[in-house]
């Protein structure tokens, strides 16, 4: 009822996104808005109506207010609750129209160039995940010195947004730590592994986060980064002709001789045998 649609023919305008709590209970105010309105409770619990429909918003939940709908508070919010929220401008999509199919298809996506997703009315279990994060990412930029903002700010919401439609498509363990933890390393295999940097990252302590991947995966994060790490190294080992020095400094071993140790730990052989026995491939 009363949804958002998500076309790749139209970007959001975003016309504010920021943070709030509520020092003193509230009672939500009784509009109509010239926009849609994005809800996220960090903490605590609202509750709002639209068009007669009563929602309660716990910690962890977002909820999409439709622009030209009546809402207003049926409860108090108390006081503590804190969330999220933007406001923006999205032009709806002509339904009876069906997307655009050129004669050739599109480079690389054999899919139509034009598609469209419902954003869900309301969405559960997001806290500490992937969503909430970008969403806490969004309204830190909205904050910064950046000139180009204005710009800038209607595609990555527009990205955010595409996350939020596609989550239904998603395995409930695609936002989970382990999964969040996994992509991270995946990302920064090139760096030293660094349990000071994922704690600062997922503002969780190194204990519980490897207890919580040695469960889901069976190896240690260091292990899986250091595997990450000599898969790389043996791709550039079969793909150029960079000296193995060279090699180590780019997946950041200041020692080459460590470097080769645990590249031939990881593949039985020296990086030089590798490189070697690789020729027989071609």
């Amino acid at each position: 009822m009363n949804e958002i649609i998500l076309s790749t023919a139209s970007q959001p305008v975003v016309c504010a996104c920021d943070f709030l709590a509520a020092y003193e209970p509230f009672c939500h105010i009784d509009r109509v808005l010239e926009f849609n309105d994005l809800l996220y409770v960090v903490e605590g619990v609202m509750y709002v109506s639209e068009e007669g429909t009563d929602y309660e918003i716990n910690e962890g939940e977002m909820l999409f207010l439709k622009h030209h709908k009546r809402h207003y508070g049926v409860k108090e919010t108390p006081r503590g609750t804190k969330w999220y929220y933007a406001h923006f401008y999205l032009d709806e999509p002509d339904e009876s129209v069906p997307p655009f199919v050129p004669d050739a298809e599109p480079l690389v996506l054999n899919q139509p160039l034009v598609s469209y997703e419902v954003l869900p009315k309301k969405l559960s279990g997001l806290k500490d995940g992937h969503i909430e994060r970008r969403f806490s990412e969004l309204v830190d930029y909205c904050h910064n010195g950046d000139e180009l903002k204005r710009m800038r700010i209607n595609g990555m919401f527009y990205s955010f947004l595409a996350d939020i439609a596609l989550a239904k498509y998603m395995d409930k363990n695609d936002y989970s730590l382990s999964r969040r933890i996994r992509s991270w390393l995946e990302k920064h295999y090139a760096e030293p592994f660094s349990a000071e940097k994922l704690e600062k990252e997922f503002f969780l302590s190194y204990k519980r986060m490897a207890a919580v991947f040695k469960q889901e995966y069976n190896v240690t994060m260091q292990q899986y980064h250091n595997a990450q790490r000599m898969k790389a190294a043996a791709n550039l080992l079969r793909s150029t002709l960079l000296p193995v020095g060279d090699i180590a400094g780019r997946l950041g071993f200041d020692d080459r001789l460590y470097f080769s140790r645990c590249f031939h730990a990881f593949s039985g052989v020296s990086p030089k045998e590798y490189r070697f026995s690789a020729k027989s491939d071609y």
